[in-house]
């Protein structure tokens, strides 16, 4: 084979070029070089820029190498035979075809997984033969099932009579819809749990662009409701967003009777606005800057049906998927979970609550909760000033290195003198919008009764229905509108209870506790058992798992922290706890480190850290840092990967252990995440032996200390 070939003027195209767009295909694969090469070779796996496989043949291995970008894109090379080529030439070995002479045939492969039309002279003569009055088509859209297969085209052409579109069966290999008419972005819809439904997939691949889930029917608003696939919809919420026409109103009923019927949990069709001109439609909004979120919020809507998805025992027991990471583990804060902090006036609960969103956003352990990432969080904060805001975060006892992070990850805002109500959910939207364009992972309201709205049959947050209004019309709506996967955080006051009473159950001592508790989550209180001591209790309770043990806790140089269980502090006691604290300084120090180092592209051995490290960040002499790392991995803090080619990393130098890992490490580059590193073995606490890890997903910390 020749390395260099690229030239597609060959006999057969020189005939006929039209049947045989050879550069259109081979651009259109490059375009999409690593899906073609996974469909191609399921074995390989891609390696920084290149897809590596065995051979040809796709066999496990690295010998064979894919260029995956700059101009090289689609040149490959076996390092073991010396054959290559370009991607034509790549296509032809696999199918053990001769690249020149057996060119139009090996096209036609390619051709074929694209789902493009013009790929077999036979079919193509068809095509033209019924369509050639159409001319070039103008637009492209392709339809996956929800395994990402290719299995329907949908090309449109502008004439001068107006736009028309031709729909391709890949499979059939026919100029013809399949039967039944799959639903457009099917993959996304697969993992989402808000989904829009519009006309057509310019306006579906408008939303697409812009962040949301939408999908449309074959054919928009023309298309046949009974002869369209809508299970792909089953369980999710769908938000329906018709052309402003009549047409679009009738399909927009139709097609909300249909999804109803195969068991989505919520269908609802919202109204244009009253302005908008003859058809206009989500494509026309994006174009035109239109507020999507606050028209979500303010528009008139119509919802056809809310219903609760049900599971079939059976199902639950075969449900093998991995449980979804806590966004504050262990099961404090979960995904779409709510977390109710609360506690009695003046008893700290924003100075307690800015320290874990401190941490949260920095990805630090705060009085054993962890979080699962650096979490973005939206501080909606109705209670303190700017000024004493400013003076509060400014004490704050967080290393340079450790705000990094939180600087840009936790948004704060000064008093609010705001409703959460009609008129000022637009505004905190917009805010919100601002601050995390993506959306956050954490949002927090501080307190709920200076934002508190009750509806327009309720009176206080301590009625339930008022409650009940709020929560759901308001903070879910929030939460469902900015991101659906995002933690809720909400600060309340404790009714006045005894101290007898609020041991026998704390969280009764919540206001409006009939319906607030019923609703949450998560809950944590703050009581403060002696008026003149220091101590707060902090208690849990879980909805998702067992509830953590009630802690006493006590500030310390801004710090909050875990005080003695009997409240005793001589002077052994205190030095012990100075010991503790600065054992877990330095271990939160460690392993941030290689959290953020990795991101940077860097890793190392337990050598190459010691020295990097020493005397930085007050972790010490390089054997001082040396025997932390030891205890680290110990106590599960610290594991280690030697599968370094896996990573396009050289091999570790004088290391039998390998590279240091921790939870969640990501190699990066510039802080940009790439991909998950994972760790290959750890080391025993009873023999110190190094042992394969079983479930590198698993981690177990032996102790919090």
């Amino acid at each position: 084979m020749n390395n260099g070939w690229l030239n597609f003027n060959t006999a057969a195209e020189q005939q006929s070029p039209e049947l045989l767009p050879a550069e259109d295909i081979k651009r259109r694969i490059q375009e999409r070089l690593v899906d073609y090469l996974a469909a191609m070779f399921p074995n390989g796996k891609r390696r920084g820029n290149k897809y590596v496989m065995g051979n040809v043949q796709g066999d496990k291995g690295k010998s064979l190498e894919v260029s995956l970008d700059g101009t090289d894109t689609g040149l490959w090379h076996d390092f073991e035979n010396g054959e290559g080529g370009d991607i034509v030439s790549l296509t032809a070995a696999i199918h053990g075809l001769d690249a020149k002479n057996d060119f139009p045939e090996v096209i036609r492969f390619m051709a074929d997984w694209l789902g493009m039309p013009s790929t077999s002279p036979p079919a193509v003569a068809s095509y033209q033969d019924d369509y050639e009055d159409l001319g070039a088509h103008t637009g492209k859209w392709d339809y996956h099932d929800a395994a990402g297969n290719l299995i329907a085209c949908v090309y449109r052409y502008d004439t001068p009579d107006g736009k028309e579109f031709r729909s391709w069966d890949v499979k059939a290999r026919k100029t013809k819809a399949p039967n039944p008419r799959p639903l457009y972005n099917q993959p996304a819809i697969k993992t989402a749990t808000d989904v829009w439904l519009v006309e057509g997939e310019k306006a579906a691949q408008a939303l697409i662009d812009n962040g949301y889930c939408a999908t449309t029917a074959m054919n928009g608003a023309k298309a046949p409701v009974d002869k369209t696939d809508w299970s792909p919809l089953k369980d999710k919420r769908v938000m329906i967003w018709p052309d402003n026409d009549e047409a679009g109103l009738a399909y927009a009923h139709s097609a909300a009777n249909a999804i109803a019927e195969i068991g989505a949990t919520s269908v609802v069709t919202f109204k244009p606005p009253e302005n908008s001109y003859e058809k206009w439609d989500a494509a026309d909004a994006v174009a035109e800057g239109f507020d999507i979120r606050q028209w979500m919020v303010t528009t008139q809507r119509k919802t056809l049906k809310e219903s609760v998805p049900f599971y079939r025992f059976g199902d639950l027991l075969d449900d093998d998927s991995p449980m979804p990471d806590d966004l504050l583990s262990p099961r404090v804060l979960t995904s779409g979970g709510m977390l109710v902090v609360g506690g009695a006036p003046k008893v700290g609960k924003s100075d307690f609550l800015l320290n874990l969103l401190a941490h949260m956003s920095a990805g630090l352990t705060f009085l054993d909760m962890r979080p699962s990432k650096p979490l973005k969080t939206f501080y909606l904060q109705a209670e303190v000033q700017y000024h004493y805001l400013r003076e509060r975060v400014k004490q704050l006892p967080l290393e340079q290195y450790q705000l990094s992070d939180v600087r840009e990850n936790l948004v704060v805002t000064a008093r609010l003198n705001l409703i959460l109500n009609a008129k000022g959910m637009p505004l905190i939207l917009r805010a919100i919008r601002d601050a995390f364009p993506e959306g956050p992972d954490v949002i927090v309201i501080d307190p709920i009764r200076n934002v508190f709205d009750p509806g327009p049959d309720g009176s206080s947050e301590n009625d339930n229905n008022a409650m009940l209004f709020f929560l759901k019309e308001r903070v879910e709506q929030l939460r469902d509108i900015v991101n659906p996967e995002a933690g809720l955080i909400l600060v309340h006051h404790t009714k006045k209870m005894s101290k007898r009473q609020l041991e026998e159950d704390p969280f009764q001592a919540l206001s409006g506790a009939g319906s607030l508790r019923g609703y949450y989550t998560s809950g944590m209180l703050l009581f403060k058992p002696e008026e003149m001591e220091p101590e707060r209790m902090l208690y849990y309770e879980l909805r998702n798992g067992p509830s953590p043990t009630a802690k006493r806790v006590i500030k310390k140089e801004g710090q909050g922290c875990e005080a003695p269980p009997n409240g005793i502090r001589i002077a052994g006691e205190e030095m012990g706890r100075k010991h503790d604290a600065e054992r877990i300084r330095k271990r939160e120090v460690i392993v941030n480190l290689l959290f953020q180092e990795a991101l940077q592209g860097r890793v190392y051995t337990s050598n190459q850290f010691a020295q990097a490290f020493e005397n930085q960040a007050g972790l010490g002499a390089s054997s001082t840092i040396r025997d932390r790392i030891n205890v680290l991995s110990t106590k599960g803090y610290i594991k280690f990967f030697n599968d370094h080619d896996e990573y396009n990393l050289s091999p570790p130098l004088r290391s039998t252990q390998g590279y240091l890992c921790v939870e969640n490490m990501e190699l990066g580059n510039d802080g940009n995440p790439l991909c998950r590193v994972l760790p290959t073995h750890y080391k025993c606490a009873q023999t110190s032996a190094n042992l394969p890890v079983e479930d590198p997903e698993q981690w177990i910390y032996y102790d919090q200390h």
